[in-house]
């Protein structure tokens, strides 16, 4: 389910004019970044240019690299695709995560329910006074019911 301002962000569309003057240079550069590889805008059905707010981030972190690191757009292109595949190996990482956690879980149902309920303690009665717990019933004797 998402919500209103969730439908709204993934919605959100900006023209090649538009990102130009938010961020200040020229439509050409855009269009130079798209050539190198570096910023890739969506397309309409009209073949129209139009970029969302992740084009926009990523825009941001070309902007930074060059103006304020210096690095030329070679290295920007490295320094891109090293987090890209950072990315990529996070989401990896965090399905992977998921997977183990799922599998955890079903293990130890499957465990619990092997266990004799006679032998299970909650864990709330681990936290109480020794005097307090309870206890679980003794097995039986021999010969005793």
């Amino acid at each position: 389910m998402t919500t209103r301002g969730q439908k709204q962000a993934k919605s959100r569309r900006y023209s090649i004019g538009m990102v130009a003057e938010t961020f200040g240079i020229h439509e050409q550069t855009l269009r130079m970044y798209e050539r190198e590889g570096l910023l890739v805008p969506s397309r309409s059905a009209r073949n129209t240019r139009y970029y969302t707010d992740a084009d926009l981030e990523r825009l941001q972190c070309i902007l930074n690299l060059t103006r304020e690191m210096g690095v030329n757009l070679a290295g920007v292109q490295v320094i891109l695709g090293m987090r890209d595949r950072m990315e990529e190996m996070h989401h990896n990482m965090m399905a992977l995560l998921d997977y183990v956690r799922e599998h955890l879980a079903a293990q130890s149902a499957n465990a619990l329910m092997r266990v004799p309920p006679t032998h299970i303690v909650l864990a709330e009665s681990m936290t109480l006074e020794p005097s307090a717990r309870v206890r679980p019933p003794s097995p039986p004797r021999n010969g005793q019911l």
